[in-house]
């Protein structure tokens, strides 16, 4: 599903199966999570990808060898910069991103730097595994970011959201949960995945909070999450895109409280996770579409109607 122009639907096409550069793997595609970054590409939100483009970076895929492998946004750094060397490698400036810079998870077969795929943990089918490839890392480098906050604000709930609010129980955190006004489903899935209490996201929680980690891309709730938080808490504001964050009183940051945003992951949160996930053990809860419905499947997340994580259904495998 080709990505031809922005703001335009994806096309089916068909394109020739990719062959393996230098260092690089070539996978079969079995799963490929649909993520909100992949809305910001299509709707030119980020306005500079590779065009034409297949999207996806939540890759479940199989090797030409067999090895089962994950594939993430972080798709190749230069390893030399000073983010680099000094362990920042999701800010390096020469980054390349999946679904992005290069072609994605959207088709069939796909190719990516093999230093940066991870082994998919046993017990994960193919399409559960998805989304922690993206929603789950990116939503757990959220939660390292937000330290050790014991209540802990959740503005969002969608994929990162249901992922992380399962690694916050386990951690032994209290959990807050923000939906929109009257999402009476999101409310109440916020609820079963372990929230104390949830409710719109512009009230605030009956206890401040040490933490929030924003996961909608809307600015405004930006402040709103401010008001909720205790002195010396933190505004985690996870996503790639939001929109404009309005002026709010120095009051709100004052007395020692944060904001700061995350960018990319690491390799290193990649492992941490994917090794914590089956302790946990996370569950993602996921609503499956086959690969040619990429264009619905983008639209009901669009709307905001899907319940935890979409994923698109690619090849059949022995591990669904």
């Amino acid at each position: 599903m080709v990505l031809e122009r922005q703001r335009e639907p994806l096309q089916l096409r068909d394109l020739p199966v990719p062959e393996p550069g230098e260092g690089q793997v070539r996978l079969r595609v079995l799963a490929c999570g649909v993520c909100r970054t992949d809305l910001h590409v299509a709707d030119g939100d980020l306005d500079r990808p590779k065009l034409p483009l297949v999207l996806g970076h939540q890759i479940v895929g199989v090797a030409d060898d067999g090895r089962r492998l994950g594939v993430p946004w972080l798709g190749w750094t230069d390893g030399v910069c000073r983010y680099c060397v000094s362990g920042r490698e999701n800010l390096c400036e020469s980054a390349r991103f999946t679904g992005y810079d290069v072609d994605g998870g959207y088709a069939e077969y796909a190719v990516a730097d093999e230093r940066f795929c991870f082994p998919i943990p046993e017990g994960y089918p193919d399409l559960q595994a998805a989304p922690l490839l993206c929603a789950g890392l990116i939503g757990y480098r959220s939660l390292r970011l937000a330290g050790d906050a014991e209540r802990l604000g959740l503005y969002g709930f969608g994929a990162s959201a249901h992922i992380v609010a399962q690694v916050a129980r386990h951690q032994g955190r209290r959990l807050f949960g923000f939906v929109r006004r009257g999402d009476e489903a999101a409310r109440a899935f916020a609820l079963e995945l372990g929230c104390e209490w949830a409710g719109a996201s512009d009230e605030l929680p009956p206890e401040e909070l040490d933490a929030a980690i924003v996961f909608a891309p809307a600015g405004e709730l930006v402040p709103a999450a401010l008001r909720a938080l205790a002195r010396g808490g933190s505004v985690v504001c996870a996503g790639i895109h939001m929109s404009d964050i309005p002026s709010f009183p120095y009051e709100l940051l004052w007395e020692e409280r944060l904001v700061r945003s995350v960018a990319n992951l690491t390799r290193r949160d990649g492992e941490e996770f994917l090794a914590l996930a089956p302790q946990v053990p996370v569950r993602t809860e996921i609503e499956v579409f086959e690969l040619e419905r990429a264009n619905e499947a983008l639209d009901r997340l669009r709307r905001g109607e899907i319940r935890g994580a979409a994923v698109l259904r690619v090849l059949g495998s022995e591990h669904e």
